[in-house]
């Protein structure tokens, strides 16, 4: 699959250094697949911020369909749990455009075609404002242009060109390819002598 844009609404998970324990606590790390990790994304600050009477952006109505996941510096910092990455995406997060991103966590999201584009510190704080004070305006992340546009705002995006291209062609998609050109890989497979009579 192909991944040249994404739209939708954003949400802002502001702070630096937010590591993938705060993304998804290792206490729900228990299960075999990734299934239902979506319910326990930012888990343990949202309790916090319901107990201080406040409300975590994960909680608010106004960003339940958000496709886009607005950061600060260093996000996915931590441990190279893959889950957390599967759990924003299952939460409905499609592109994430932060300061910069820990390496581990920035391959995991590529793995499965989730792009971790940057922007300038600046940049990304007039996108988190216009997502706290216009929760419905659509934004739209330009991997090919290497944009984020939002209303009157537009902020320079970008992501390494290996990854973005990978991206844009859809050679990401490793498992994808492979299902895509089947009959190749049962030419080859029907060649190999030690395969043959499975």
């Amino acid at each position: 699959m192909k991944i040249e844009r994404v739209q939708g609404r954003a949400l802002a998970i502001a702070g630096d250094d937010i590591d993938t324990d705060r993304i998804i606590p290792a206490r729900f790390l228990k299960a075999v697949t990734f299934d239902g990790l979506e319910a326990h994304v930012f888990e343990d600050d949202r309790k916090e911020a319901a107990a201080k009477g406040a409300r975590h952006p994960f909680d608010d109505p106004s960003t339940k369909d958000a496709a886009v996941l607005l950061v600060n510096a260093n996000f996915g910092c931590g441990s190279s749990r893959e889950h957390a990455p599967q759990a924003l995406w299952r939460r409905g997060v499609r592109a994430i455009v932060g300061e910069s991103f820990a390496e581990i966590f920035f391959g995991n999201a590529l793995m499965m075609g989730l792009p971790c584009l940057t922007a300038s510190r600046a940049d990304v704080a007039r996108l988190m404002e216009v997502a706290k004070a216009s929760p419905g305006v659509e934004f739209v992340v330009d991997l090919r242009a290497g944009r984020v546009t939002a209303g009157a705002v537009t902020a320079e995006a970008a992501m390494p060109p290996t990854a973005r291209d990978a991206l844009i062609s859809g050679a990401w998609d490793a498992t994808g390819s492979l299902v895509q050109d089947y009959d190749v890989v049962e030419a080859v497979a029907a060649r190999i002598p030690y395969l043959r009579g499975f």
